[in-house]
């Protein structure tokens, strides 16, 4: 009879079925028994380095949860459902979701957790970059995957998070192309042409994002104190299902089959034809009789820095009594029709502006100027920053007008301008070899008669004696 082997040591056998079997005890369960790991294998090597290694991760206090691991496609579910809604902004939200349903669970989503490999997260961010996506749009995905995987890692999920093995592409980082002093006047003499003037003016003048400027209110405006305080932005968010079943609801919406070379249906979509639905599609909720979370929404800013009063330029002033004079003449005009929402842009029945209508309306008014192609940002706070530093603001005063968490931010924000350089280096050029002396132009020929005659001078000289 062989002698009972001591407490939590491993036990290695030859089993009938022709595999070798460990079993390894790692703890105690919940519920008070024996938490024991069985692990198998084809050869007596290969299953010592399995025993091996849970015993290292015993030891190390990392065991791994018992049961049965889920999928990626389950855990990232979880995570997104009850672990970062706790944490994250809608907007964001919206774009891990988006993110997980597009890439993340066609790309690996049916490996069970434990077993995701680096070559598995390799293969698929080199499917993405053949597929024409951005290698800052693979950067996303990766990092939204490794805070996931981190959140499996922390609860003992798993023995590792495989995403910190993984290198994710380089990414270049996009320059910024503001306007010129010349170009921002242009524009600004496009826009003053439009009723949406003055939202130009705060967007481009004051640096403000696009959000934050549909997003003023009234309420948080102090013209006597002459101060902005964005304490809201205006996002559109994606909506959700409030009915119990999201597959069903969306029936009439589903679309399993590709759209064919020529297609009649989505010729005007700016992004070309919808991909086909899931077998399990829920998508679709902005059709649910139910639905809810979604549309143009008043958010908080991503950062309590970002709601820091701004102030405002003196001479804006005036414009600024001036537009609110015309939305109570519109607000008249409306009467019944008009929607509060004390919104400082509107459109003629109150509503906050739309901003795709007002991207678009950035585009027509680029083409009015006759500036090339830029992006929204490039014309507003790229702008404002770029300006402020070339009218000689210091670097720390401009990250409180633009309301930077770091100054490292800021520095991305500014450009700097060639004549600029130019200048600065011709300065330093003089301060280092000085400009040589002029040439003596030597002794000149005088035209006009002397009055003071030798005979005065020296009367002058015998008085001070």
């Amino acid at each position: 009879m062989s002698p009972r082997k001591p407490n939590m040591e491993s036990s290695i056998y030859f089993g009938a079925d022709g595999w070798w079997h460990g079993r390894v005890t790692m703890g105690v369960k919940n519920n008070g028994s024996p938490d024991r790991r069985h692990r198998r294998a084809k050869t007596e090597p290969e299953i010592k380095r399995k025993v091996r290694e849970l015993e290292r991760l015993r030891d190390q206090g990392r065991t791994p949860a018992a049961g049965r691991k889920p999928t990626v496609a389950k855990w990232m579910e979880t995570y997104l459902t009850d672990i970062a809604s706790l944490k994250l902004k809608p907007r964001s939200l919206d774009d891990y979701w988006s993110k997980t349903r597009n890439d993340i669970i066609p790309g690996v989503g049916q490996h069970r957790i434990d077993k995701l490999r680096p070559e598995h997260l390799e293969r698929m961010y080199r499917a993405m970059l053949d597929a024409g996506h951005a290698p800052s749009h693979v950067v996303k995905v990766h990092r939204i995957l490794s805070r996931a995987l981190k959140i499996a890692h922390r609860r003992r999920i798993i023995a590792e998070n495989v995403a910190t093995l993984v290198d994710p592409p380089s990414v270049d980082e996009m320059e910024a192309n503001p306007f010129t002093k010349e170009e921002a006047k242009a524009f600004l003499e496009a826009a003053a042409k439009r009723p949406t003037s003055m939202r130009w003016i705060v967007g481009v003048g004051m640096g403000f994002r696009q959000g934050e400027t549909l997003g003023l209110r009234w309420s948080y405006v102090d013209l006597e104190a002459e101060l902005f305080r964005p304490e809201w932005q205006l996002q559109r968010l994606t909506w959700r299902h409030g009915c119990g079943e999201a597959h069903a609801c969306g029936a009439r919406l589903h679309r399993f089959e590709s759209c064919p070379p020529v297609c009649t249906t989505h010729k005007g979509y700016k992004r070309g034809c919808p991909k086909p639905c899931a077998k399990t599609c829920t998508s679709h909720a902005s059709a649910c009789p139910q639905r809810k979370g979604g549309g143009l929404v008043f958010t908080r800013p991503k950062t309590k820095k970002s709601r820091n009063a701004v102030p405002i330029p003196p001479v804006f002033i005036s414009f600024l009594h001036d537009h609110k004079a015309r939305q109570e003449a519109m607000r008249a005009a409306a009467g019944e029709l008009w929607q509060e929402y004390d919104v400082v842009f509107s459109r003629p029945d109150g509503r906050p502006l739309d901003p795709r209508a007002d991207y678009e309306e950035f585009k027509e008014l680029l083409g009015e100027a006759g500036i090339d192609d830029r992006r929204l940002y490039d014309g507003s706070r790229h702008t404002a920053g770029t300006i402020l530093n070339e009218l000689g603001v210091d670097m720390p005063t401009i990250m409180e007008i633009l309301r930077h968490t770091q100054i490292s931010q800021t520095r991305r924000y500014v450009k700097g301008r060639s004549h600029l350089s130019k200048d600065a280096m011709r300065r330093m050029g003089e301060f280092f070899v000085p400009a040589p002396p002029e040439p003596d132009p030597g002794p000149t020929e005088t035209r006009t008669e002397t009055v003071d005659t030798r005979a005065a001078r020296a009367r002058r000289r015998r008085r001070i004696q």
